[in-house]
């Protein structure tokens, strides 16, 4: 697997290990912690690429590079290209990518970077499946969090989330990968759908902070985007965590 090092890495490395799969992770530098094998490789050039893929019967792509200009491009969709070329010589079974619902309809260059890594996966000439989750849990949490150190959680009250746990994302990738090749983009969201200010409110109550709720309307494409619900899926099944329970136990923790 691509990403085991980074927060949804974290997850689904143990997920698989514990539906008693081998895991033999790619990493840039030399590692030796977790549930997994680690074996050095790079996206952005290649090195290392075809030894990591070699006698394995899947693939699962979590690495990314987000907001990084030219280097996101070359680890996202060069690294994938590059990555499910190695799978293929490899006679790997099943190469599987995680992207973001909203990819095809949100005109955001993240986005359509991702979209283009779907791309390189849906060409590849070999078994695929592609899972788009909503937004993390910790995505809002990460937002807000910054935000209530100056002073005032801006929202648009038109923007409607559907977050997902990182814990119901691994849980799905680990049953993908048990189910083999689909051919099909699938898509996770959470158990529930919370306008952004109510995320807000209930995100103050939890962390017991007060902080003003300023409703401010998110300009242009990308707003009319995002209130046209483009970040909610009605796929089945959907993660079981919901935005409460994990304020209370990040709280907790």
């Amino acid at each position: 697997m691509t990403g085991a090092s980074g927060q949804l890495g974290r997850e689904v490395a143990p997920a698989l290990a514990a539906a008693g799969h081998g895991v033999r992770a790619l990493s840039r530098r030399e590692r030796a912690d977790g549930p997994v094998r680690w074996v050095r490789g790079d996206l952005a050039t290649g090195a290392g690429l075809a030894a990591a893929v070699a006698g394995t019967d899947a693939v699962v792509h979590l690495a990314s590079a987000p907001y990084r200009r030219g280097y996101t491009r070359q680890v996202d969709v060069e690294g994938t290209y590059r990555l499910a070329a190695a799978a293929r010589a490899a006679g790997v079974g099943h190469l599987v990518y995680v992207s973001i619902v909203g990819v095809d309809a949100v005109p955001w260059g993240y986005y359509r970077t991702k979209l283009a890594a779907e791309e390189a996966v849906r060409t590849a000439d070999l078994g695929w499946t592609v899972l788009r989750a909503t937004q993390f849990h910790t995505f809002p949490d990460q937002i807000l969090t910054a935000a209530a150190r100056l002073g005032v959680l801006v929202v648009d009250p038109g923007i409607r989330v559907q977050t997902v746990d990182l814990g119901d994302v691994a849980a799905r990738l680990a049953g993908i990968v048990d189910d083999g090749p689909t051919g099909r983009v699938l898509e996770l969201g959470g158990p529930e759908v919370l306008d952004m200010g109510e995320a807000a409110r209930r995100w103050l109550r939890a962390r017991g902070l007060r902080r003003p709720v300023v409703r401010v309307r998110v300009p242009g494409p990308l707003g009319r985007a995002f209130r046209a619900d483009s970040l909610l899926t009605d796929a089945v099944p959907r993660g079981a965590v919901t935005w409460g329970e994990y304020l209370e136990r990040t709280t907790r923790a």
